[in-house]
């Protein structure tokens, strides 16, 4: 296996990872919180980083502003509604509803940018859909790991009096929401990316600038209502996703784009779908079903349509 493959493969791992990490705060963390300290870890991580590169040096003022449109939809807004997916569905629904990230950039490559829709690509959105709509759909009717652990009340065991009850259809929306929000914010982002400014200090940038938006709304009743007392084990859990997914799965990602192709590298590294699944099978103890497994592999076959052109 070529290098760049088994980089690509690496990061879909990490994102995997960091998704099961996350649920993992389901019932322990307020989604407010999770979102604060998750921003902050990322940004003070990626910033380093971007230091140690001098990358700092590659954002002009232009750059800077298409990058903070970039960071309160992609990021304030879609990271919020991500985890509130995984708190209300789970991971791997929530995988699944973000390759639609996918069909809403080629359709608003389309409707902004002009791009002409290939039959493949078109053929890869219809793939996508029905991975998703297999996967959730039998699902629903025969019962699913992470739905069930979703749906019911899930109390905090350490005490912070967090309850949740979210519900199949509120999960969906918000992943739908999420992976709109990823593609507009990558859509917005991708002039200064155009521009030659450096990934890491990018994605600082707009981390950075979330962070600063979710302290603020701390002292708001809003965001007043979700501070609770920091807990060891939780606050680990939530610097680990931010190092596993945005720091080490950015870092290989990174490493797969620099010398291998496009397409293939973004259908590798979207392979989290698949890749959860042996996860949640692992930590739940039962063996997701066959439209489980069938629904992953049409979204990643969908995903690898629309990528390859």
């Amino acid at each position: 296996m070529f290098a760049s493959e088994a980089f690509a493969i690496s990061a879909a791992v990490c994102f995997a990872l960091t998704s099961m990490f996350l649920a993992e705060l389901r019932g322990r963390v307020p989604l407010f919180q999770l979102t604060r300290w998750q921003m902050v870890a990322t940004f003070i991580m990626t910033g380093l980083v971007s230091i140690l590169l001098g990358g700092w040096r590659t954002v002009g003022p232009v750059q800077f502003w298409q990058l903070a449109g970039s960071s309160v939809v992609g990021i304030t807004i879609a990271s919020t509604t991500y985890f509130a997916t995984i708190y209300a569905v789970g991971p791997r629904i929530t995988a699944l509803l973000y390759s639609l990230t996918a069909p809403f950039a080629v359709l608003l490559g389309y409707l902004v940018y002009g791009e002409t829709i290939s039959i493949s690509q078109g053929l890869g959105i219809l793939l996508v859909l029905a991975g998703i709509l297999l996967a959730i759909g039998i699902q629903q009717g025969l019962g699913s790991v992470d739905l069930e652990e979703a749906q019911g009340k899930t109390k905090s065991p350490e005490g912070l009096g967090v309850e949740f009850k979210w519900g199949l259809w509120p999960g969906l929306g918000f992943g739908i929401v999420t992976a709109l929000g990823t593609a507009v914010g990558n859509l917005l982002a991708r002039p200064a990316m155009a521009a030659g400014v450096e990934p890491f200090t990018a994605m600082g940038l707009r981390s950075g600038l979330a962070a600063l938006i979710f302290v603020i709304l701390s002292a708001t009743p809003l965001g007043n209502n979700s501070l609770q007392p920091v807990r060891a084990g939780a606050l680990v859990l939530v610097v680990a996703s931010a190092f596993v997914g945005a720091t080490l799965g950015m870092s290989l990602l990174m490493a797969a784009l620099h010398t291998g192709n496009v397409g293939i590298v973004s259908t590798l590294s979207s392979m989290t779908p698949v890749l959860i699944l042996p996860m949640m099978w692992i930590r739940s103890g039962r063996r997701p079903g066959l439209a489980a497994w069938l629904g992953a592999f049409l979204a990643i076959a969908g995903t690898a349509l629309i990528s390859l052109r």
